[in-house]
């Protein structure tokens, strides 16, 4: 009896085991948009530089496996990622940048994949300290366009950083 009882109670914990959850890690790369031309509005383009980084940021992401690519609604970051979203066969989806509802959303229907979601040098440190669940990134200089940030995220607050650089160095 005590055998059947203790084989009941192994065989429940593993089948309990094996209902948990997976915990799967979706990568998001988190970049700027590139040099951006002074033309004096509010949504200029990009420069010459700004363009060359683009295609350098296709490049460096030739062989990695993309899922979904995200973009604030401005000409810059547009510009910044269309030449990666062209060389994938991705559409970019648009966000509302500094909304955590809108980062929960993004990684609730990426959960396991590679995203890329280009920002502003605000709004792309933004994105990385929520899910890191701490102000450990401070916003980028205006003239910063180099950076590509890497989180492994499983969730908000259990979130692991890689920061490199990218393309020609930032003046």
């Amino acid at each position: 009896m005590k055998k059947t009882a203790i084989f009941i109670i192994l065989l429940s914990a593993a089948l309990i085991g094996c209902a948990q959850p997976k915990h799967e890690i979706t990568t998001l790369i988190l970049v700027r948009h590139a040099e951006k031309d002074n033309d004096g509005t509010k949504d200029p383009g990009l420069t010459d530089e700004g363009k060359d980084r683009a295609n350098q940021l296709v490049s460096i992401l030739r062989e990695t496996q993309i899922n979904a690519i995200y973009s604030t609604n401005f000409k810059r970051t547009m510009s910044t990622i269309q030449p990666l979203a062209q060389a994938k066969g991705l559409s970019i989806t648009t966000y509302d940048p500094m909304k955590g509802e809108e980062m929960d959303k993004i990684l609730k229907q990426q959960t396991g994949g590679t995203v890329v979601i280009c920002g502003h040098s605000n709004t792309t440190p933004w994105v990385a300290n929520y899910f890191l669940d701490k102000n450990e990134l401070e916003d980028f200089k205006d003239s910063d366009y180099d950076n590509l940030i890497i989180l492994s995220v499983l969730k908000k607050g259990n979130a692991k950083v890689n920061w490199l650089n990218y393309g020609n160095p930032a003046n």
